[in-house]
């Protein structure tokens, strides 16, 4: 695929379709990777999006109960104090 590079203020860029930024899943931003006398473009993620909604959901079923104690018995608190 051929684009053109385009001025924008004193800088160039490019311009990228609607259906390219669809079909890869590019929001804002994306990650510049500069690799053998290439250029590539990668969508940035949020691996911990919709976290919050997610951790709620787990409350409401019940399902967020520790997997193991946040204390163990030989840990001696009073070190910290």
């Amino acid at each position: 695929m051929e684009t053109s590079i385009i001025k924008i203020g004193n800088s160039k860029g490019l311009r990228l379709s609607k259906t390219i930024l669809e079909k890869y899943n590019i929001k804002d931003k994306v990650e510049l990777i500069l690799e053998k006398g290439q250029i590539i473009l990668k969508p940035i993620t949020s691996p911990r999006k919709n976290w919050e909604k997610e951790f709620k959901k787990m409350s409401e079923k019940g399902d967020d109960n520790l997997l193991m104690d946040d204390v163990f018995e030989d840990e001696n608190l009073e070190e910290w104090s």
